[in-house]
C-alpha cells in the first residue's frame, strides 16, 4: 500500500508539471512582442505606453501619433497616424491585421521568426535571408506597398507580387456587389492581374512615419521647454515682486524711524533714524 501511496503521488506531481509546463509554453506563444514607445495611441482602450506586452489578440489604435512594436529578434512595425491593427500569433509567425492606416515595416537578416501583415485577402511578408524595410499605405480606394531596402513578398489570390527595393505597388480592390466591409475586410486584386500596377517610390514614404514619432517626442519636448521657461519667467517676476516689497517695507521703515525721532528728540543722530537714512 506504501510504494502504491508514493507511486500516485509521483504521478500526481509529474502530471502537475507537465501542466504547469504546457500553461507556460502557451503563454509564451501568445506573447507578439512590445512597445518601444508611443504617442496619442491606444490599446484595449488604455493609453499605450513603452514597455507594455502585446498579446495575441490585442486591439491597437493610434490618433494623432505612431507607436513602435518590437517582434522577434529586431524586427519592428512602426504604426502611422490614424492606424487600427490587431494582432495573433501562432506557433510558427506572428502576423498583424492592418484594418486602417499605414504600417513601416523592418525585418533585420539574423531574425528567422516569420513576420506578416495581413490586410484584407493579402498578406505581405519581409523577404529571407537579408534585412528588409518596406512601408504599407491604406487609403480608401488603393493599398501601396513600397520597399525600401531588401524585398516584400504580397500574397493573395492564389498569386505572388514580389516588390524589390526602390520599387512600389498599388493595389486595387475588387469591385463587390455586396457592401464593402470596413478597413481590412476589402479584397484586392492579386499579383501579376490588372488589378496591380507598379509606381514610382514616394521618397521618404517610411521616413515620414520614423520622423512622424521624432517630430511628437520634439513636441513634447518643446512642450516641457515652454513649461519651464513659464516656470523660469513666473520666478523672476515672483522675485522682482519680492524685491518690489523690501524696498517699500525699507521706505516704510524709513518714514517710521524719522516720526519717531520727530517725537522723542534727543541725541544726534537719534536711536530711531535708520542707519545711512536722512530724515527731513
Amino acid at each position: 500500500m506504501g510504494k502504491q501511496g508514493v507511486s500516485a503521488r509521483v504521478s500526481l506531481l509529474l502530471l502537475i508539471l507537465g501542466l504547469l509546463a504546457a500553461g507556460s509554453a502557451f503563454a509564451g506563444s501568445l506573447i507578439v512582442g512590445s512597445v518601444a514607445g508611443a504617442t496619442n495611441a491606444s490599446l484595449g482602450g488604455q493609453a499605450l505606453v513603452a514597455g507594455n506586452t502585446i498579446f495575441s489578440g490585442d486591439n491597437l489604435r493610434v490618433s494623432d501619433g505612431s507607436a513602435v512594436v518590437m517582434m522577434g529578434s529586431g524586427s519592428r512595425m512602426v504604426f502611422g497616424k490614424d492606424s487600427v491593427a490587431s494582432f495573433g500569433r501562432n506557433a510558427s509567425e506572428v502576423t498583424a491585421f492592418l484594418s486602417k492606416g499605414n504600417v513601416s515595416v523592418y525585418h533585420p537578416a539574423e531574425d528567422q521568426a516569420l513576420l506578416r501583415l495581413r490586410i484584407g485577402n493579402l498578406s505581405i511578408l519581409p523577404g529571407k535571408g537579408f534585412k528588409t524595410l518596406g512601408e504599407v499605405a491604406m487609403t480608401t480606394d488603393t493599398l501601396i506597398v513600397t520597399a525600401t531596402e531588401g524585398l516584400l513578398r504580397v500574397e493573395g489570390n492564389g498569386k505572388t507580387t514580389e516588390i524589390p527595393k526602390g520599387r512600389s505597388a498599388k493595389f486595387i480592390p475588387k469591385v463587390s456587389r455586396s457592401p464593402q466591409q470596413a478597413g481590412g475586410a476589402q479584397t484586392y486584386g492579386g499579383g501579376g492581374s490588372s488589378a496591380v500596377m507598379w509606381i514610382a517610390v514616394a521618397a521618404g514614404a517610411t521616413a515620414a512615419i520614423l520622423a512622424g514619432l521624432a517630430m511628437s517626442r520634439a513636441s513634447d519636448a518643446k512642450d516641457a521647454s515652454n513649461a519651464a521657461t513659464a516656470a523660469a519667467n513666473k520666478a523672476d517676476s515672483d522675485a522682482l515682486a519680492a524685491g518690489a516689497a523690501a524696498t517699500t517695507a525699507n521706505q516704510n521703515s524709513i518714514a517710521a524711524g524719522c516720526a519717531l525721532n520727530q517725537l522723542f528728540p534727543g541725541s544726534n543722530p537719534s536711536p530711531f533714524q535708520p542707519v545711512g537714512a536722512t530724515c527731513p
